[in-house]
């Protein structure tokens, strides 16, 4: 466990220290988010940040690599660096989206080799744990691959609306997804709880904290698609490289569920994400628009609508995410009897969180009324 946390506190140290660099670096290459109609932001933010938090994986990957611990999971030719060096595709379509707005078709075809440098890494889906399917032809092995990691990388973008959304979401879901690879890593293999999921899972939860100090409301950088792109294919190859590796007879839980789990969690802790982002495609696609065509109508733009404050409905979706991950990381441990629990403390948070968000909401609209009369 140390190692890992050592792996965190280095990434987030170094996505932290390089951010005002990249900062400068944006502005000075032009990439900078000018007001539109649909953001809600009121003056021009660089973006790119997502070059910093690559930057702070890739430098906790090097310098783990040299323990001695980790050299089964961080050695050359791990799945672990396929899922880096995928990523570090994925960063360089980002950065050109960020600095000269590809277009959607180029955009996607950018996704389209990252993902595939991955699958070429052996980041691929070998099994589904659908009735004991086994993936043996190698062309739908790939394809299936590359599709996951794109509409997961595409959910978070789409994600990616409000300061310090994208950020605290990720690192919510990257920290459960380490808490259940590390549980069934240890009930799998009960004398080396060394795992590649760990490996990736616990650096990614480091540099979105690195990241959030400088893009939570307000933000001084946005991470862009070079963000955005990033975590979505990090956290999406951790799922698909655990998926199908773990019989679930072999573990000490006693049930099928963890064979699911590694293809499960990625999309149910960002459950709202993933929905949002199949809403907008089937919206723009019925307005004949392209899927990729932005716009104001995410999940965070109506709980603005609704009256709720940048903040707080940030906060808002960061209860939600830490609320459906956790869920799932402790349906693994306990089985069917947390489910109730969990509902009903669901419930209440939303409730709670309703409430005091919208009071506050309306004070600060009162108190900005008064102090303008």
């Amino acid at each position: 466990m140390r190692v890992y946390i050592l792996m965190f506190l280095i990434a987030a140290a170094v996505t932290y220290l390089l951010v005002p660099v990249v900062l400068r670096l944006a502005l000075a290459m032009g990439a900078v988010t000018q007001v539109r109609e649909r953001d809600v932001h009121t003056t021009p933010i660089p973006r790119m940040g997502g070059v910093a938090m690559y930057l702070g994986m890739l430098v906790a990957f090097v310098i783990a690599s040299q323990i001695p611990y980790l050299s089964r999971v961080l050695g050359p030719g791990s799945a672990a660096w396929g899922v880096l060096l995928g990523a570090g595709v994925m960063c360089v379509v980002g950065v050109l989206d960020d600095i000269i707005e590809l277009t959607w078709y180029a955009k996607l075809a950018g996704e389209i080799l990252a993902a595939g440098v991955m699958a070429w890494q052996g980041v691929v889906l070998q099994s589904v744990p659908f009735m004991g399917l086994t993936v043996t032809s190698s062309r739908m092995s790939l394809f299936i691959t590359v599709l996951v990691v794109i509409v997961v990388a595409n959910a978070v973008n789409f994600m990616d609306g409000l300061d310090g959304l994208a950020a605290g979401m990720l690192g919510i879901a990257a920290l459960a997804f380490f808490i259940y690879a590390y549980v069934l890593t240890r009930n799998v293999s009960p004398g080396d709880f060394t795992s590649v999921a760990c490996a990736i899972t616990a650096p990614l939860a480091g540099v979105c904290l690195g990241f959030l100090p400088h893009n939570f409301h307000p933000a001084r950088i946005f991470m862009g698609d070079s963000g955005s792109l990033v975590l979505g294919s990090v956290i999406a190859g951790a799922g698909i490289q655990i998926t199908g590796q773990i019989d679930p007879a072999n573990t000490a839980l006693g049930y099928a569920l963890p064979a699911w789990m590694p293809l499960l969690v990625p999309f149910v802790v960002i459950a709202l994400p993933m929905i949002d982002f199949v809403w907008a495609v089937v919206r723009r696609l019925a307005r004949g628009q392209s899927p990729f065509h932005a716009d104001s109508g995410h999940l965070h733009h109506r709980l603005l609508q609704k009256g709720y404050s940048h903040r707080s409905a940030v906060l808002f979706l960061y209860v939600w995410a830490l609320i459906a991950s956790l869920a799932w990381v402790a349906l693994i441990i306990f089985q069917a009897e947390i489910v109730v629990p969990v509902a009903a403390v669901a419930a209440i948070v939303t409730i709670i969180v309703m409430r005091v968000s919208r009071k506050h909401t309306q004070a600060s609209l009162v108190e900005s009324t008064t102090g303008n009369v």
